[in-house]
C-alpha cells in the first residue's frame, strides 16, 4: 500500500471500492481506494495510508474510530 496516495485495506472489499471515511473525533472525511488486504488486528477495519490518516487528522494517534460508507463500487 502507498503511502502517498489515498488508499486503504480492507479484508474483503472488492479493489477498486471507494469509501468516505470520517473520523468521528474531528469530522474531518477523505475518499479513499481499496486497494489491499487486512488489516488482521481484532477490532480494527480498516487500515489508511498516511496520507489518508494525515487528512483525516489520525497520524499522530495512529487509530481513530470511524464510520465509512461506500462511495462506488467496482
Amino acid at each position: 500500500m502507498s503511502s502517498s496516495r489515498l488508499t486503504a485495506a480492507h479484508r474483503s472489499l472488492a479493489f477498486g471500492t471507494r469509501l468516505k471515511v470520517t473520523n468521528r473525533h474531528n469530522g474531518r472525511s477523505v475518499v479513499v481506494r481499496i486497494n489491499d488486504r487486512g488489516p488482521f488486528i481484532k477490532g480494527r477495519v480498516l487500515d489508511l495510508s498516511r496520507a489518508a490518516a494525515q487528512d483525516i487528522g489520525m497520524v499522530s494517534s495512529g487509530t481513530a474510530k470511524v464510520c465509512y460508507e461506500i462511495v462506488a463500487s467496482k
